[in-house]
């Protein structure tokens, strides 16, 4: 299957990082290197692009699709990693990053890798595929108890433990091994009025699974942090997340990195001494326009964020 990808929100991200033709730009998640190249046509020879992705495959497309350009880095890490990336390259500081913390269109569509509950497939939703730790450990290997946690915090799924008994009452017959029948096991648990919603059935559940099993949250914090200290004077950090929890994390850590006085009120005078490392450049989150909308379904969660170091 061709590794396909629509970029999202793009102009606008483009348009935010204020490219530098001689600066050095970061896409921390590669993917199918839509934001990319459209970084790369804007550098002059002496710019550079660093490009970060987990999965050899969405790499081996982008240097196919870059190969005209000789000024880009090609580097199968995670975008968590970004410190010590750029350290490995003798980079000091960048002009900009990137992060599209989104899916891939051909990771949800390649019915091999597992992500999707539209297709039949053994369960993986591994995103660096050399990883051990799959979507069949998580389902068949957590308790319980660790199924609800899990489908409660990272799916905000309220049938969290009703899911959780159906898996485990299913496992014990016999191991889950397919996306259909995890499908089949989460509709079995939920009620008729749930089936009936406009969203899938098993959207949260997966959503949950895949955060789990490549630990998308776990470091988010830290690399946003780590991502600002990495930016010269001026140099902007663009982050496009897709659901709430993502979102959540990223505006707060702009707002803690942006350091404002969070003393109360009646004070003289600040002893709250917080640092500022930048400013927040969108107050309100940008989201796709309808005309995005209509050529990409998928972009209609989006959320960028722009944080500028000082």
């Amino acid at each position: 299957m061709e590794f396909a990808h629509v970029p999202v929100l793009l102009t606008e991200c483009i348009d935010f990082l204020k490219i530098n033709p001689d600066g050095i730009y970061v896409d921390g998640t590669m993917g199918g290197a839509g934001h990319s190249l459209e970084i790369v046509k804007r550098l002059s020879k002496d710019g550079r692009l660093i490009g970060i992705d987990r999965d050899i495959e969405a790499l081996n497309h982008s240097k196919n699709r870059l190969k005209d350009y000789t000024n880009v880095t090609f580097v199968q890490d995670n975008h968590d990693n970004i410190k010590s990336i750029l350290e490995r390259l003798q980079i000091e500081n960048v002009d900009g990053i990137l992060l599209d913390l989104g899916v891939s269109s051909y990771q949800l569509d390649e019915p091999t890798r597992g992500f999707s509950y539209m297709h039949d497939a053994p369960l993986d939703m591994r995103m660096n595929k050399e990883d051990k730790f799959s979507a069949y450990d998580v389902v068949n290997k957590y308790s319980e108890e660790e199924l609800t946690q899990i489908f409660y915090m990272y799916g905000e799924e309220k049938f969290s433990k009703k899911i959780a008994m159906k898996i485990a009452e299913k496992r014990k017959v016999a191991p889950i091994q397919t996306t259909f029948e995890l499908v089949e096991c989460i509709k079995s648990a939920l009620p008729s009025a749930a089936l009936r919603e406009k969203q899938h059935p098993a959207k949260r559940v997966f959503q949950a699974i895949r955060i789990e099993v490549n630990q998308e949250l776990e470091y988010l914090k830290d690399c946003v942090k780590d991502s600002v200290l990495c930016l010269k004077p001026g140099g902007r950090l663009a982050i496009i997340t897709f659901h709430s929890l993502e979102d959540r994390i990223v505006k707060k850590t702009y707002e803690d990195l942006e350091g404002k006085c969070i003393c109360p009120k009646e004070l003289p005078m600040c002893v709250c001494n917080r640092a500022s490392f930048g400013k927040i450049i969108t107050k309100k989150p940008i989201e796709s326009n309808e005309n995005e909308l209509k050529i990409n379904p998928r972009a209609r969660s989006a959320k960028l964020r722009v944080f500028e170091r000082i």
